[in-house]
Order: C-alpha cells, then structure tokens, then sequence
C-alpha cells in the first residue's frame, strides 16, 4: 500500500510540474506569488492582499476558496487550490494578463497531492492549525507534515511568515532555506500588533507603533490584519498608502458577513466548520454582546467528513451560546440525524437544554429569527459564501444571508 501511495504522489508531482514548466512554459517565474496556508484565516488573508495590490495600481491575481480572480474578471471556484492543470493554465492568463502579484490559498490537500509542485514562489504564510482533516490525513501530525512540506520547498530568496502565537507557528518554519519572519501580539515577533480597541464598529490597532483603523470585527481578524500588513511590508509596499487602504476595506464574502435586523437583532453568517473557527467567531461574537442580548447559534458538521471534530463543536457551540441550535451543515450522503446526535456527545444534562435539534437548516434558521429579540445576536456558521446544500450527492441552492433576509422580511 505504501509503494503504491508513493508511486502516485510521484506521478502526481510528474504531471504538476509538466503543466508548469512545459505545457504551459513555467508561467509561475513571471508572477510574484505568495501562498498562504493554515486551518483558518486562509481567505481573508489572500483576499484582503489582493485587494491592497489593487487599490495600489497593482494587476493581480486571487486563487482561493470563494473565487479564482484574474485582474478583475471573477470566475467561480471548486476548489482551495485547482488541480495542477487548472491551476497552471490560471497562472498563465494571470501571466498573459500582465500581473504583477498573485495571492493564493494553498491548501494541505494541494500540497500532499503535489498539485502546487513546480509553481515558484516569492513567499508563504501560515496562519494557524488546528483541528481538520483528519478524514484525509489520518492523524495531527500528518496534517502538520503536510503544511510544513510547503514551506520547506520554498526558495532561498523567498519569505516565510507565521503566527507566533500559534503552538505550532515556529515549528512549520524550523529548517528550512527562506528568509523567516514571525507576527504576533505576545511580544519578541518581528511584527507586533497590539489592540488598543474592539467594538462593534471595528478594530483600532498598533502594529509596529503604527496606528491602523479598520472596518473588520473580531479578535481572529486582527490577527488576519497583522499578518497582511507583515507581507506587504516585506512586499516593498507603500505603507502610508496600505494604511488608508485598510481603513476602508471590507472582509470577504462569507466572513463575518453582518446586517442589523429592523427589530435590532445583529445577524452574522460566518465559514466558521471547524472547531477552532467556531469557538473564534463565537468569542468575537461575545465581544459584541450587550448586557441582556442573548447568542443564538445555528451550525452543524458536514457529512463524510472528520466525525471527531462533531463532539467538540457541539460542545464549544452550547458553551459560548445562550441557545445554540443544531442543523445540517452538508450532510452529503450521511444521515443528518445522525449527525447531530453525535454533536450532542459530550454534552451534561445542563447544556442539553440549551439545545434545540433542527436537521433543516431553513427551519433551524426560521426558528432562531423567531427566537431573536431586540439585542440579540444570531449567529450562522459552517457555510459562509456557499451558496448551496449538498444532500444525498445533489447540491441544491442554499445561502445562509439569503435565508436569513428573507426570514426577517
């Protein structure tokens, strides 16, 4: 079994470099890309990128979760990271298109499955790890083996920045050939970053003692800014520039996506699927909280996916929600019954009770806009800018911030 593992990963790699160097004449060497990698943070921080390069005069490109982006035409995405093909023949109309910088997420998939392998890069950042995919790669350390893989197959002249913060931030970029940097907010970083204030109107921020405003909500997304504002830095960026840029910037879609109900309820629909993401929205969400406003949290876990992170979302879900109820996620070819009966594992005879079971996701969401009062927070995670369900092998038109709208109207 292993040889055969083997065997593929090497004609793997034989064909992603094919694609790059010969099919489509290495399209790659005339981009400056930077990669980013991580459990979370991966698409606000490439998306955010692009968009300072833009507002810069910039012609770039974006490959990621939400949308593939060539200077400004917008084409949908499959993928994280396209397969070797894909990806090369999306480099080549960047290159064709004359852009300068391109930001793209790379995903653990994409880096075992060798489908970035001889695609150059100027630089890579990682953003954190955490609990997810274990369904693919089988154990934690074969999910951390996968991301540092990346980052040791950077060149010498590039740069590697990573989350000091993160437990596992100096380990990814120990011994390896780029230049290294770190970004944190617990001191002895390169780039430090202190919040100075947190509200529902935004963050004030200090990085380097340079003083930054910006739109974005939530502790999570002044990490995502430190280690945007790090790159272009290290980029060559004008910063005086990147600074009134990011006074005015807006997350990506899906991303703390956020409106106030006509009877003053704050509505967020976040990505937030994995446990680690899930307990972040939700205590960026308890920064928000109004004395007597109420959390009320709707998410599920997909189907066929990693089963062990279920327990552990149900458990922080019910933890930092008033009412937390339980729905599908995408439940592909599982029973979504069974889904959420395993999210109530570890749950005590008191954290039951703030349950309530709705397999349907458009009644679960119904019945949380019922429940809402005047100063309350609804919560929506898991799905983000998806805008469908996938149920028994069919995808069906789905939108949380659709749902969410309409019930309120």
């Amino acid at each position: 079994m292993r040889g055969l593992i083997k065997n593929l990963k090497i004609k793997r790699r034989a064909i992603s470099t094919l694609a790059a160097l010969h099919f489509y004449g290495n399209p790659s060497a005339k981009l400056k890309i930077v990669g980013v990698t991580g459990t979370n943070g991966k698409t606000t921080t490439a998306t955010l990128l692009y968009k300072i390069a833009t507002s810069l005069g910039y012609k770039a490109g974006l490959i990621g979760t939400v949308e593939n982006i060539l200077v400004d035409e917008i084409r949908p995405s499959t993928h994280t990271t396209p397969g070797p093909i894909q990806l090369n023949k999306l480099l080549s109309e960047m290159a064709d298109r004359r852009c300068e910088y391109v930001f793209m997420e790379v995903s653990s998939h994409a880096i075992d499955q060798k489908r970035i392998a001889g695609v150059n890069f100027v630089g890579g950042i990682f953003t954190n790890l955490t609990h997810d995919h274990l369904d693919y790669h089988k154990s934690f350390e074969n999910y951390f083996l996968a991301k540092k893989k990346f980052f040791e197959h950077l060149p010498k002249d590039s740069f590697a920045l990573s989350n000091m913060d993160d437990e596992h931030g100096k380990a990814m970029i120990e011994s390896i050939s780029a230049r290294r940097f770190f970004y944190g907010f617990n001191g002895g970083e390169d780039f430090h970053g202190e919040i100075n204030k947190l509200d529902s109107k935004g963050l004030e921020l200090i990085f380097n003692e340079e003083k930054i405003k910006v739109k974005l909500l939530g502790k999570f997304n002044a990490y995502n800014l430190l280690s945007v504002w790090s790159t272009a830095k290290l980029l060559g960026f004008d910063m005086e520039k990147v600074k009134t840029i990011l006074e005015d910037i807006d997350p990506p879609r899906g991303r703390f996506d956020h409106f106030m109900s006509p009877n003053g309820v704050l509505v967020v629909v976040d990505y937030a699927h994995t446990p680690d993401a899930l307990e972040k929205i939700l205590l960026a969400v308890l920064e928000l909280k109004i004395e007597k406003g109420r959390i009320i949290s709707v998410f599920g876990c997909g189907g066929d996916r990693d089963p062990l992170k279920r327990r552990i979302m149900g458990k922080i879900g019910v933890t930092l929600s008033d009412i937390a109820i339980f729905t599908s996620d995408n439940p592909r070819s599982e029973d979504p019954e069974k889904i959420l009966i395993e999210m109530k594992t570890d749950l005590s005879i008191a954290d039951s009770k703030k349950v309530k079971k709705i397999s349907n996701r458009r009644e679960a969401i119904l019945e949380a806009v019922h429940l809402a009062k005047e100063g309350d927070i609804i919560l929506c995670a898991g799905k983000g800018h998806e805008d469908y369900q996938e149920i028994k092998g069919v995808k069906h038109h789905f939108n949380d911030l659709e749902e969410l709208k309409n019930a309120f109207k």
